[in-house]
């Protein structure tokens, strides 16, 4: 055998088994969320339910004998840092679509991103509308209901207690992600046959700081003592504002939404208030559903990590339906058959009690909003009539 020709096939095998031969065997996706910063747990929380099942599937021999990796980026829940760590998935690493990230005034950069390159954008952890455009931008897609859709449940399920519209308040996020649950709850305030909603108290505090103090005291000295605070922030200051609201306001009820991140409140109030519910996107976590079970049986298989929570759990249904949509793409997926392939599923079952469906006009799998409340230091059930 010729010298040259011994050449060639040593440089054949080294290419073959060479790490970036390995990288790009892999079906590759990326994340850019807050793995640091005060809205790290939510980051965090989605990055553990996305693995949890990727890391089922990969144990399960991949698909097309493929594994799954999922690249996650830390952009502190600072827009400017989310669009460096989106424009490095889509140019360094090629991924096949960037699933999972966390927050609005992130999604604003990072959604004209993905449309500009055809990157597909699935499962972001936030209902702001600038995700869910008529008819649907063709690379974002949603599994989750809208802020609009979360607020108009708070505010049907107040007004059904008797709690006037007068007796509302709101305390939110300075930025688009408060703006987007403030313009949702005024919105249903309207449909419900008030349209003064905007003359409502609406104290704000900025972006990752706990800087909740003159939000406070304007709520707290509201010329109408609210009854009722619909609250559109993260968990570090909700969690502030409602422990120390709730001195001066013990009968109030206090009302999130589901980007705060339950499991992060519950913690952050360490049992101090019974009054405190969640709107969520994911059914309670105390049932036997399918994907329920199989997601508390995820965490618990090897190179998994870490406690049941919402975050995480909607992080794994995501999961589910991206594998949903390689599998239905084929062996040859790239991003248009990947968005082609979820455009077929008008009725995927992942296991949440209800079919999700998608379509050409139709971008968003579901609409359902489940309530919680926080007892004790747990997240529980709650129901939409009750308020218990």
């Amino acid at each position: 055998m010729g010298k040259s020709r011994i050449t060639s096939i040593i440089a054949l095998v080294l290419v073959l088994f060479s790490p970036v031969h390995a990288e790009q065997s892999s079906i590759m996706l990326g994340t850019t969320t807050a793995l640091t910063g005060p809205a790290k747990d939510l980051g965090l929380a989605m990055v553990k339910g996305m693995r949890a099942h990727f890391n089922e599937v990969n144990l399960a021999g991949g698909l097309y004998g493929r594994n799954i990796e999922l690249i996650a980026l830390d952009d502190g829940y600072h827009p400017a840092s989310s669009r460096v760590q989106m424009q490095k998935l889509i140019d360094e690493y090629g991924v096949l679509a960037v699933v999972g990230n966390v927050g609005t005034p992130t999604a604003k950069v990072t959604v004209p991103l993905a449309n500009a390159n055809n990157v597909p954008l699935i499962g972001a952890f936030t209902g702001a509308g600038l995700l869910r455009q008529q008819p649907p931008d063709r690379y974002i897609v949603n599994y989750r209901a809208s802020y609009e859709e979360e607020t108009a449940a708070i505010i049907n399920a107040i007004l059904e207690q008797g709690i006037h519209a007068e007796q509302i308040a709101f305390f939110t996020q300075h930025d688009s992600y408060g703006d987007a649950g403030y313009q949702g709850a005024i919105k249903a305030l309207r449909e419900n046959g008030y349209a003064e909603g905007e003359r409502l108290t609406h104290a704000r505090y900025p972006r990752n700081t706990l800087d909740i103090e003159e939000a406070l005291v304007e709520i707290i000295t509201a010329k109408n003592t609210p009854r009722a605070v619909i609250i559109v922030g993260t968990y570090g200051p909700a969690a502030r504002f409602i422990r120390q609201a709730n001195m001066v306001l013990p009968d109030t009820l206090f009302f999130n939404i589901s980007f705060v991140g339950a499991d992060a409140l519950a913690r952050e109030l360490k049992g101090c208030c019974d009054n405190v519910y969640i709107s969520q996107v994911v059914p309670p976590l105390d049932n036997e559903l399918s994907a329920t079970v199989a997601y508390r049986r995820s965490l618990t298989l090897k190179d998994s990590n870490g406690t049941e929570d919402y975050v995480s759990f909607e992080g794994y249904l995501v999961a589910r339906i991206v594998t949903a949509a390689i599998r239905q793409a084929g062996p040859d997926v790239n991003r248009d058959s990947f968005i082609d392939a979820i455009e077929t599923f008008h009725e995927l079952d992942i296991g949440i009690g209800e079919k999700i469906k998608f379509g050409k006009d139709d971008h968003q799998g579901s609409h359902h909003v489940w309530l919680t409340r926080i007892h004790g230091k747990r997240v529980v059930a709650a129901d939409w009539q009750t308020l218990n």
